[in-house]
């Protein structure tokens, strides 16, 4: 039985290796720019980074599902958060905000569903939903953000998916620089144990704090030098224990402050060249 949660340690989770994601020099020429990559990921390199990132999951104990690639899935789809949400009831298929992104759900659901697990429902268009604009603070306490990914109507279908017993907290996301770019609600929180969570206050509502604070959650604050870089993207492997990027003296000294132990990995080309860090990279199945 899962934990609905962040930050329960995880014993299975599902990842897309560069390989499989990226597949080949020609592949990557083709499709960054379109989908806004800052730069074309070097091949050879993001495998080599990416093995250094399973080794620090490895590490954790965790059963690791290795997704295949296919044909109609495109770089982004190493950033495996996105396609698929955990719920008592089972797995919540999303609908993509960004349209070539679509067939991860069921390419990734079928591997999943040969794993054992079930399918609670879907999203289904005009809703948009996307993973990294979920997160589980307990069972019975979610956030979702409302924002470029994530439209009202795939809200009002995620709460009927979830059912009365979860209060689902909204939270209005900014626009981001781009109508393509993405600002999901795990660009601004990661929950890091049961009364921690690491924020980007500027981009927090008032009302959100506010709720997490009643929910008793402490926060550890992104410097404002850091936040571009990444520095809200950060991976609970178990209660304060944490896989982050490299390159971030003050997030990292912050999350020691608070009692943290953690692991960092290099990710120029898997994580910061498209955006996608550690939470990204991963998508926890089961969790306790």
């Amino acid at each position: 039985m899962s934990n609905f949660d962040e930050y329960s340690p995880i014993s299975q989770v599902a990842i897309r290796s560069a390989s499989n994601a990226f597949v080949s020099d020609a592949k990557l020429e083709q499709e960054w720019q379109p989908l806004r990559f800052h730069a074309k990921p070097e091949l050879d390199e993001a495998i080599t980074e990416y093995a250094e990132f399973r080794k620090l999951l490895s590490a954790s104990g965790a059963d690791i599902i290795e997704l295949g690639g296919a044909d109609n899935l495109t770089i982004d789809s190493i950033y495996t958060r996105d396609s698929i949400l955990i719920s008592p009831n089972g797995l919540i298929l999303c609908n993509m905000g960004r349209a070539s992104r679509t067939p991860e759900a069921s390419a990734n659901a079928a591997a999943y569903e040969a794993m054992g697990h079930n399918i609670a429902g879907q999203i289904t268009s005009p809703g948009t939903l996307e993973g990294g604009d979920f997160i589980w603070l307990d069972k019975n306490h979610a956030a979702v953000g409302l924002g470029p990914r994530t439209n009202a109507e795939g809200i009002r279908q995620l709460k009927e998916l979830l059912g009365p017993d979860t209060e689902l907290h909204i939270v209005a996301l900014p626009d981001p620089d781009h109508p393509d770019d993405v600002l999901h609600l795990m660009s601004i929180i990661s929950p890091i144990d049961r009364d921690l969570a690491l924020i980007y206050r500027p981009f927090m509502p008032a009302s959100f704090i506010t709720w997490l604070e009643g929910l008793g959650i402490k926060f550890v604050d992104v410097p404002e030098e850091e936040y571009p870089a990444m520095g809200c993207n950060v991976l609970a492997i178990a209660p304060r224990q944490a896989i982050m990027l490299e390159n971030l003296p003050g997030v990292k000294t912050g999350l020691e402050g608070a009692g943290c132990n953690v692991a960092t990995y290099k990710g120029l080309e898997v994580s910061r060249k498209g955006e996608g860090g550690a939470t990204c990279l991963t998508r926890p199945l089961i969790r306790g």
